[in-house]
């Protein structure tokens, strides 16, 4: 604080840089913020899930989804990830706009539906999860089965050739 000011109690948040912005815990300080156009909305975002109520942080996170910078919208999906690592549960409105984004392996709503499969009971999901949680949940176990038979015949060839030796 420069000498001969005086505090009101409230930290100033620097928008420019992003300091602080992870302790935001005023969603009315995020709405102003994104009235002005700021550039780290899914910076501050992230803040807000972990200072605010599900009810309070979620129609932000929304907002920040549908940012135009990349970048800040992933924030906003790790955001979303969190609010289902700390709540236990998601919005209809955050359900809906993860599905919006198409899941998939190379979604940019991968980690956010990862977290809600982790942290959120299957029983909570939505339908759509559901089925893509038994998808993911089956072409994983292919996976590792397949990778398992490829390191088993990779072992066996290792050893007809060492024994040709």
């Amino acid at each position: 604080m420069k000498s001969g000011s005086f505090s009101t109690g409230r930290p100033e948040w620097d928008w420019e840089s992003g300091e602080g912005l992870l302790g935001l815990d005023d969603p009315e300080e995020w709405d102003a913020a994104f009235e002005r156009g700021e550039e780290r909305l899914g910076t501050a975002v992230i803040g807000l899930t972990f200072h605010c109520s599900l009810a309070e942080v979620s129609p932000r996170i929304i907002k920040a989804m549908r940012l135009p910078d990349t970048g800040q919208r992933g924030f906003a999906f790790t955001a979303a990830g969190h609010v289902a690592r700390l709540n236990g549960e998601l919005t209809p409105e955050l359900y809906a706009a993860l599905r919006a984004e198409r899941p998939g392996r190379k979604s940019i709503a991968v980690n956010a539906i990862d977290d809600t499969f982790d942290y959120v009971p299957f029983r909570q999901l939505p339908l759509w999860l559901k089925r893509r949680w038994v998808y993911a949940t089956v072409r994983n176990k292919l996976e590792s089965w397949w990778l398992q038979s490829v390191d088993a015949v990779g072992d066996a060839w290792r050893a007809v050739r060492g024994r040709r030796s």
